[in-house]
């Protein structure tokens, strides 16, 4: 049995414990369960293989760093790394230099990790009408703020955040999942 054999098994969980204690090995195994999925995402949002790599361990980084944070009360060990890898590739988008991006452009397909998430996850997202489509992916994938949308749209703010509020509830329930994970 090799090294990287060990903690095949163990619970997603059960490594953030033992990152707590300062486990390398439990890092190592969450980086090879899910960056992928992380670089998958930076590619869609960054579309610069540097960029992602930088924002990619610099999330892993994060997660070693604050392992005592991890709540599994609040969200589960993929949700809390997706959603620290997220807050870096914003930030790492609000720190370019301002290029405007046509919609069309982000829209185009881009590889991602595993096919059958990037499969659903388009279905989930064209599944929406086109109004709550084009906020979720200004939100999310561009990474404007519930007031900016407000002004971009000329929406009042109150709508922006009930329609995107609508919209993930209509893709939880087209990808089959309670509280934003799969079920």
């Amino acid at each position: 049995m090799t090294d990287d054999s060990l903690f095949l098994d163990v619970p997603d969980e059960t490594l953030m414990l033992l990152m707590v204690a300062r486990n390398e090995e439990a890092l190592r195994e969450l980086h090879r369960r899910y960056a992928r999925l992380l670089y998958g995402l930076g590619q869609r949002m960054l579309r610069q293989p540097d960029d992602v790599d930088s924002c990619v361990q610099d999330a892993f980084m994060n997660a070693w760093k604050h392992a005592e944070r991890f709540d599994p009360g609040r969200a589960r060990v993929k949700t809390w790394l997706v959603s620290i890898a997220h807050h870096r590739f914003l930030q790492q988008l609000r720190d370019r230099p301002e290029t405007a991006l046509e919609l069309e452009d982000w829209d185009e397909p881009t590889a991602a990790a595993d096919p059958a998430d990037r499969i659903m996850a388009q279905q989930a997202v064209q599944a929406l009408d086109g109004s709550h489509r084009q906020l979720v992916e200004l939100m999310y994938y561009r990474g404007y703020t519930h007031s900016e949308l407000a002004t971009m749209t000329g929406l009042p703010l109150g709508t922006v955040k009930s329609r995107l509020r609508t919209a993930l509830d209509h893709m939880r329930s087209a990808l089959g999942t309670e509280g934003g994970e799969r079920a």
